[in-house]
């Protein structure tokens, strides 16, 4: 009994395991931190980088390394005749040193430069990053703008339908017992039904509502007032047609669009153009606490940029160090070995003894321009990375003020959109309940729909601007949740 009962909890911690991690795969292929992951293992430019770092790694034992041996070996092809013997062939092998340090400090700005170029690693992918997001975002843009435009359309075609049934009201809008009444068709409307159509010119109708009872009306200046009313509510209809036309030939232009941003998403990615991105529904502003100054001196602390041009500067004055002791000599050890054989002819006690003879030897650096020449190299170069870090410092605060502006900007945006958006869609909602009764006029509703999806639509820009002030001051500081 307690192995089932033991066993029923293995199983059901299993399925619990698996559920969550199903749940978890399936909720991260529309989270921005999926596609984050993809492009930092997958990015050409990235990858670049970090094999350009791990060739620049191997420089190091190169460097750091002995000079070749250099091993002589000569043969006579007739036996030189020696006092002691016959010299056969002789043989030599030497190994030079360089001076104290020299090999030291090649290693050092080796190291140094491929920290450097680890850097440059770090910067590209941080930019990747950015422009990973940034693209995101822009896609979230378009993609929210057809939302919006298709909820455009759905409210065109209700307003459309609201006008129908106004100018079908229209002749007998005049009438209490039949206000509101649509007849059943729109060609039942003859030049006879007269003046009570001027109901939808505005409220002008009182001055000849008593005028309708006489057959003989339809001569009466009222009807053709009538006649032009019908024809501007007609004319109203034709109007939200056109509008519906150009919001629906708007969606298509967003989708291109859209499909122009995915393919630009996807080869950050690596990935065909073709590859399908899924975005989540809805966009929420990042939870970013910062403080001005702090983030300020991160910025210039951690930013990969100004590492790497550290890190050359250092290898510069490890390159002058050894460029300097370069210029003392280099010394050489060897051995040199002669084979003799015996001389028949010699009695000599040595007759016929190899001869071992130790060696050494220096350089002698009297020509001193080049290695002057290379010391003032170093010189300019540090000089010249000096005032590089200076230019990228300047930069990165000038990134930061505009990435602090526009993060400022668009949370200040947002509330105001918020708001916005509430009284217009409030005013909208009691303009369309009016329309058809009040005769409010349809450029006013159409006014206010446009100012309501645009509020909306603003709302939403405000939310990616400001998630993407975000992303652009965590690249400033150097900060990624994927390493």
């Amino acid at each position: 009994m307690m192995k089932t009962q033991a066993f029923k909890k293995i199983v059901i911690t299993i399925l619990a395991l698996g559920s969550w991690f199903w749940g978890n795969c399936q909720q991260q292929t529309d989270s921005l931190y999926y596609y984050l992951e993809i492009a930092a293992k997958n990015n050409p430019t990235v990858l670049q980088r970090y094999y350009e770092y791990q060739a620049a790694m191997q420089k190091v034992p190169q460097v750091g390394s002995l000079p070749d041996p250099n091993l002589n070996v000569g043969v006579f092809l007739k036996p030189m005749e020696l006092v002691a013997g016959n010299q056969v062939a002789d043989i030599q092998l030497m190994q030079m040193f360089p001076w104290f340090g020299v090999l030291k400090n090649a290693k050092d700005e080796m190291s140094l430069m491929a920290n450097a170029k680890f850097e440059s690693f770090r910067d590209a992918k941080l930019q990747v990053f950015l422009d990973v997001q940034r693209s995101w975002y822009d896609m979230h843009k378009v993609r929210q703008n057809i939302r919006i435009s298709q909820k455009n359309i759905e409210i065109l075609q209700t307003i459309e339908r609201l006008a129908i049934v106004r100018f079908k009201a229209g002749p007998s809008a005049n009438n209490p017992s039949s206000f509101g009444n649509t007849p059943s068709s729109v060609s039942s409307l003859s030049p006879s039904s007269g003046s009570s159509g001027m109901n939808s010119m505005g409220g002008s109708s009182g001055n000849s509502a008593s005028s309708v009872s006489s057959p003989s009306s339809s001569a009466m200046p009222g009807n053709s007032m009538g006649s032009l009313s019908s024809s501007s509510g007609l004319t109203d209809v034709y109007r939200i047609q056109i509008e519906i036309s150009d919001v629906q030939n708007s969606i298509e232009l967003l989708k291109n669009q859209l499909n122009t941003l995915a393919a630009q998403f996807n080869s950050y990615l690596n990935r065909p153009s073709e590859s399908p991105v899924t975005l989540p529904d809805t966009l929420i502003a990042d939870n970013f606490q910062l403080s001005l100054l702090a983030l300020s001196d991160t910025t210039l602390r951690n930013n990969p940029m100004l590492s790497m041009l550290q890190f050359e500067q250092q290898s510069l004055e490890a390159r002058k160090q050894m460029v300097t002791k370069m210029g003392y000599p280099m010394v050489g050890f060897g051995l040199n070995y002669t084979v003799v054989q015996q001389n028949p002819m010699s009695s000599s006690s040595m007759n016929g003894k190899d001869m071992i003879m130790p060696m050494v030897t220096a350089t002698l650096p009297i020509y001193r321009k080049k290695y002057n020449a290379m010391k003032a190299e170093a010189d300019l170069l540090k000089s010249a990375t000096a005032q590089n870090y200076k230019a990228t410092a300047n930069g990165l605060k000038t990134e930061y003020y505009q990435a602090i502006q526009l993060n400022q900007d668009a949370k200040r945006r947002i509330k105001l959109y918020a708001d916005q958006n509430h009284l217009a869609s409030k005013s909208l909602e009691i303009m369309l309940r009016s329309f058809a009764s009040s005769g409010v006029d349809l450029t006013d509703i159409l006014r206010v729909r446009q100012q309501t999806l645009d509020y909306e639509y603003k709302q939403m820009e405000a939310i990616a601007d400001y998630n993407t002030s975000v992303a652009w001051l965590q690249r400033l500081m150097a900060f990624s949740q994927i390493q």
